[in-house]
């Protein structure tokens, strides 16, 4: 799918998981804690900018944790589109997961069994001990997406947001129409663009398959 063979009422949208950050590789909790990419990571950035160079972008999104932005930022490089305007906002943040955050996940699994650390982890409406839900994120990053960012894919423009795996699942739950039973179990992969054509006229989401 290319920029230029895209109907003339649709826009653009790409939303892409930062690249493998320190705690993803260790293993830990990270949610809101504001920890760097690594080698990998920037590797994962830089191969998802090589996949959407055939793509031309108006603005770009991210949150305020500093391995969203360092990917966003290796992605907008690689594309050329480095004086685009970026906006940084909270409301995209990683879900909070409160007391579990730079803990071992193998750890939390043996020490409360299978049963609560999916809970935590992977439940709708449970939230971690002093931590947020997926419901809760998505209470902060749906209004924000309405607002903000549907206002430009409706004025015609192509939108890349570079976000985290439980804001950007927050997203296509509300996108796919994703009941509150199976967004547990969509998966985002690291440094993997999810493609997107927003039809104006009837306001809908279609996604694309990602090709090399």
């Amino acid at each position: 799918m290319d920029h230029t063979t895209f109907p003339a009422d649709s826009s653009l949208l790409v939303m892409v998981r930062h690249g493998q950050s320190l705690y993803n590789l260790e293993n830990r909790f990270t949610g809101n804690l504001d920890v760097e990419l690594t080698d990998l990571g920037r590797q994962e950035a830089q191969r998802a900018g090589e996949q959407l160079k055939r793509f031309h972008f108006d603005v770009a999104y991210t949150s305020m944790l500093k391995r969203a932005q360092e990917s966003l930022t290796i992605i907008l490089k690689a594309i050329g589109e480095t004086e685009i305007p970026v906006y940084k906002d909270a409301a995209l943040n990683e879900r909070g997961y409160g007391d579990l955050q730079g803990l071992n996940k193998g750890d939390i699994l043996k020490q409360y069994g299978e049963e609560q650390f999916n809970l935590w982890r992977r439940s709708y409406a449970i939230p971690p001990p002093n931590g947020e839900s997926l419901k809760d994120t998505e209470t902060r990053a749906i209004p924000y997406f309405t607002k903000e960012i549907e206002a430009h894919l409706m004025a015609g423009k192509n939108v890349l947001i570079v976000a985290h795996g439980n804001s950007l699942r927050t997203i296509i739950k509300n996108l796919e129409h994703i009941s509150d039973e199976d967004i547990p179990q969509r998966e985002l992969s690291t440094g993997v663009p999810e493609i997107y054509s927003f039809n104006r006229e009837t306001k809908t989401y279609t996604h694309q398959k990602a090709t090399v």
